[in-house]
């Protein structure tokens, strides 16, 4: 299984054990509202345009809103389910490219929502796949931030995802680090640079 897969089912299995109006990561949603938002973006075609273009965004929340309104066994087992085989992400590798980071990071808002979260054991596999992720999507989710930005791991891995001066290295866990280049605050991570750049870090809106 890829980490598309691994995520999608493991997200699906902490929907199921948290019901459906847990916490989340995701600014007024409850797991309700984010596992709807996984079905529309995956089976409504009509509706999916909406999440990424404000103009279709009212439409793309009216049918967000009736998907909410299913039964949650139902909702769950269309997450867990996926797109149909009709869908060009039902295909592996598109699957992986598209939906990887998805997965990975709302797994993750669900996880890091509820008290007492605690970073998921080491996985080579999900680490590698994680750093790939966050620094390939670093350029588009970082560039409102008005400082240089180098992310790195505690085992010496950097990269250099966003010019300017002064520059902040950002430190922590692959995951960590994909978390916050998608906005994400909930991390476990460490800032190097001028207080004040780091300060303007801080208060970037990150992601897409």
């Amino acid at each position: 299984m890829g980490l598309a897969r691994d995520e999608r089912q493991a997200l699906s299995e902490l929907f199921e054990q948290v019901g459906p109006d847990a916490q989340t990561l995701c600014e007024g949603w409850r797991t309700r509202d984010l596992a709807a938002h996984l079905v529309v973006r995956e089976h409504r075609l009509d509706a999916a345009p909406g999440i990424v273009v404000p103009a279709l965004a009212g439409y793309t929340q009216r049918v967000q809103e009736r998907e909410a309104a299913r039964p949650w066994s139902e909702l769950v087992a269309a997450v867990r389910r996926g797109p149909s085989r009709f869908w060009p992400t039902s295909l592996g590798p598109l699957d992986e490219l598209t939906n990887s980071a998805e997965f990975l990071v709302h797994h993750e808002d669900v996880r890091r929502a509820q008290p007492g979260w605690e970073p998921r054991p080491a996985d080579p596999s999900r680490s590698a796949a994680a750093w790939r992720l966050a620094t390939r999507s670093a350029k588009l989710n970082l560039r409102k931030a008005p400082v240089g930005v180098v992310l790195r791991t505690p085992d010496g891995r950097s990269a250099s995802v966003k010019s300017g001066t002064p520059v902040v290295t950002v430190t922590g866990d692959p995951v960590d680090l994909l978390l916050f280049v998608f906005g994400r605050d909930a991390v476990q991570l460490t800032y190097e640079g001028d207080e004040s750049a780091v300060e303007q870090l801080a208060g970037t809106k990150r992601g897409i």
